[in-house]
């Protein structure tokens, strides 16, 4: 995957090299946002007014995906979607989680481009100009590299640079450090990413399998326009370990390598106690060391089940076969034109 970056500040960017060979490109492309949301009441009106601040002059469709908000969420998109014939607004029956509803709305997205992004403004429309030049390149995968991480917390971009790090050095598909799922993909590209049927869905690392000639955009990421957010340390800890055992399976492998290390070290270890004993007669072994071992080996042994658990766990989701989420309605105009009740 290529990694070529510029910066947004300098718009309008020079005309970039293109691709060889390319397949045309629509002069007047239907742009799709993917828009994600749980608990967005605030910032649903701020985001369309960037929107069209920024992208009248192009062809809109907006995809809001409901994600089971306990708030007046629905209420508010289904009061845009009856004023506005550009945005579609689909309800799932719960809370799915944001890459069961990114899914969603890809699935639901009719445009020649589509871009997933957040409605608090962390991904900023303007970017989408960017995105687009680089597509009329010949790139059919545009993705937003943060180059200024400031809005998140020092902790956050610690983590977030160790799991990059971890996470390419782990999987053979790897996915641009500071890339997040705001990026424009070519119809193509959903295409091929909408057959890929797993159920525990690490969506960068989808996005990254698929391949496709990719480059990647400089922008700096705001502070939240509106609300607050939805991850908590523990949900990205679990969302970082779906992102490992889904596209690795160098921890199952790692712990063949402990288990043989350990059973050659004690094989030396016994060693040297039978000729310690021949040597100088009846060994008395200690309470301590016997604890350290048993200990030691037991940990060794929980922590090969828990990562052997983790793997099983989305053997089992898996075979279940259940689809990845149930629309409760889709509407356009206002109006529920639901045809289908869930995907997969």
């Amino acid at each position: 995957m290529q990694h070529n970056s510029i910066k947004t500040k300098s718009l309008p960017l020079p005309a970039p090299a293109p691709l060889l060979p390319t397949r045309p490109r629509v002069a007047d492309p239907l742009i799709s946002l993917v828009v994600p949301c749980y608990k967005e009441t605030e910032s649903i009106a701020l985001f369309v007014a960037a929107v069209d601040a920024h992208l009248s002059s192009h062809r809109i469709e907006m995809v809001f995906v409901n994600d089971g908000s306990p708030d007046a969420t629905l209420q508010t998109l289904l009061e845009l979607s009856a004023r506005d014939p550009r945005v579609v607004v689909i309800n799932l029956s719960r809370n799915f989680g944001k890459e069961i509803a990114m899914t969603a709305g890809l699935e639901h997205a009719t445009g020649d481009v589509i871009v997933p992004m957040d409605a608090d403004l962390q991904d900023p429309p303007e970017v989408i100009l960017a995105f687009l030049e680089r597509w009329r390149a010949g790139y059919d995968v545009v993705y937003g590299l943060r180059s200024d991480r400031a809005s998140d917390t020092m902790a956050k971009r610690t983590t977030a640079g160790l799991f990059y790090r971890f996470f390419n050095h782990l999987s053979q598909t790897e996915v641009p450090p500071n890339a997040g799922d705001f990026r424009l993909m070519d119809r193509v590209v959903v295409e091929a990413i909408k057959r890929l049927p797993e159920r525990s869905r690490f969506m960068k690392g989808l996005f990254a399998w698929v391949g496709y000639p990719s480059v990647g955009v400089d922008y700096v990421r705001p502070e939240r326009a509106a609300g607050e957010t939805k991850f908590s340390y523990w949900k990205l800890w679990n969302f970082a370990l779906d992102g490992i055992v889904s596209f690795s399976t160098l921890p199952l492998r790692i712990w063949t390598y402990v288990g043989c290390l350990v059973a050659v070290i004690s094989v030396f270890y016994a060693s040297a106690i039978v000729v310690r004993t021949l040597i100088f007669g009846r060994d008395v072994p200690g309470y301590a060391s016997i604890m350290v071992a048993i200990l030691f080996l037991g940990g060794i042994q929980l922590m090969s089940l828990g990562v052997i658990g983790e793997y099983l766990s989305r053997l089992f989701l898996e075979t279940k076969r259940r689809p990845l989420y149930l629309a409760q309605g889709v509407y356009r105009n206002g109006q529920d034109v639901t045809d289908t009740i869930g995907s997969g």
